[in-house]
């Protein structure tokens, strides 16, 4: 199918009373990507809204959304009653579970395949961004872009492609060509340079204390987070180790597990990585350099504590034994100190203190141990 053959499918969904909601997970490629359909949309529909469900704290981001002036609305204060149709941009319906709130009329992304259950499916995981496709879309159509559109795509491009660094196509390429002749490259490097607010470097001061190195991969435990993004830029900074082939941190977020994960690309694939190692469990997928996994902390604790009961390891046994013919055989510890060596092991062995260690042992057993 051609750019204009499937922008004249897309556009034949909508008529000139529909009002229309473009549901996002906020990030830049989504924005930009929005934005494009907002912009295809004009003047063919009655109203075009976009909105999104995740807490923007990201620096960047925030700085995009001002300096463009850009306007988006809180899925809260949405009334699904408002609108006609609806459009998902950069993600699909099983992504996260504030997208099936709604029906959609249209899905367009570049991620793997998932759920296509739209009336119209464009999605094309060979892409880098989201944004190039949209792009595709503002091409065809023979729309100009504004500084604005073309300056929101291209960092969409730009930061889904990192710099061209990750998972990259050559329309990824052509369309940044495309773009930079529109672009504000003023505004583009305002947005870049807007990397750490101080909150983030206290939590990148924490997770360096916490972190270990095993195998070249960086693994970071955070305990509980402010929001996911926390997790992203760290793992982004961890991979600026001149040893670090992979990064991974975690942190507890709204009652889930998120663990985001970096690669340097030359070896597994993250995405194949993080399905094979946490699939049974939670939502997990992303491309050859980037993962995210989120897995609900009831499913985890359950999964702990079977594991924990289907695998006593032998010293375990030996030192169950050998601590009951200790309190057999001998009176060299008072009551209060066994109290205390009870409640230390307690404390050890519970859930949270599990988490690190089995993140580990899932992403060891399936990211390999070539080094080289």
């Amino acid at each position: 199918m051609s750019h204009i053959q499937r922008l004249e499918k897309f556009l034949s969904f909508f008529s000139p009373d529909d009002r229309v909601l473009v549901v996002i997970n906020a990030d830049p490629d989504a924005i930009g990507s929005a934005m494009a359909v907002k912009r295809l949309l004009w003047r063919r529909v009655s109203e075009v809204k976009i909105t999104y469900f995740n807490e923007i704290r990201r620096p960047d981001n925030l700085t995009l959304l001002r300096v463009l002036n850009i306007e988006i609305i809180p899925i809260k204060e949405i009334n699904e009653k408002d609108f006609h149709k609806f459009v998902v941009v950069d993600s699909q319906p099983d992504h996260h579970e504030c997208f099936a709130m709604f029906r959609y009329n249209a899905i367009i992304d570049h991620h793997p395949i998932s759920c296509d259950c739209a009336e119209f499916n464009d999605i094309r995981p060979e892409y880098g961004a989201c944004s190039t496709m949209m792009t595709e879309y503002i091409k065809a159509a023979e729309i100009k872009p504004s500084k604005i559109l073309a300056t929101a795509l291209l960092m969409g491009i730009k930061t889904d492609t990192g710099d061209f660094l990750r998972h990259t196509a050559m329309e990824d390429v052509r369309a940044f060509q495309f773009l930079y002749r529109y672009a504000n490259q003023s505004l583009v490097a305002r947005i870049e340079n807007a990397e750490f607010r101080e909150k983030d470097v206290d939590f990148i001061a924490k997770a360096i204390r916490r972190k270990k190195i095993i195998n070249h991969r960086v693994y970071a435990y955070t305990g509980k987070i402010e929001n996911p993004d926390q997790c992203v830029i760290t793992a982004d900074f961890f991979m600026k180790i001149n040893t670090a082939n992979w990064s991974i941190v975690s942190g507890i977020y709204n009652k889930n597990l998120i663990i985001i994960i970096r690669n340097d690309g030359l070896r597994k694939s993250a995405g194949n990585t993080v399905k094979q190692a946490f699939e049974f469990i939670g939502s997990a997928g992303g491309h050859r350099t980037m993962a995210r996994v989120e897995i609900k902390l009831e499913d985890l604790e359950r999964e702990l504590t079977r594991e924990k009961q289907d695998s006593t390891s032998i010293k375990e046994k030996a030192d169950i034994k050998e601590t009951a013919m200790i309190k057999e055989n001998s009176n060299l510890k008072s009551k209060k100190d066994a109290d205390l060596e009870s409640k230390k092991e307690s404390n050890l062995e519970s859930f949270e203190a599990l988490i690190p260690d089995w993140i580990i042992e899932k992403i060891e057993m399936h990211a390999g141990t070539k080094t080289e």
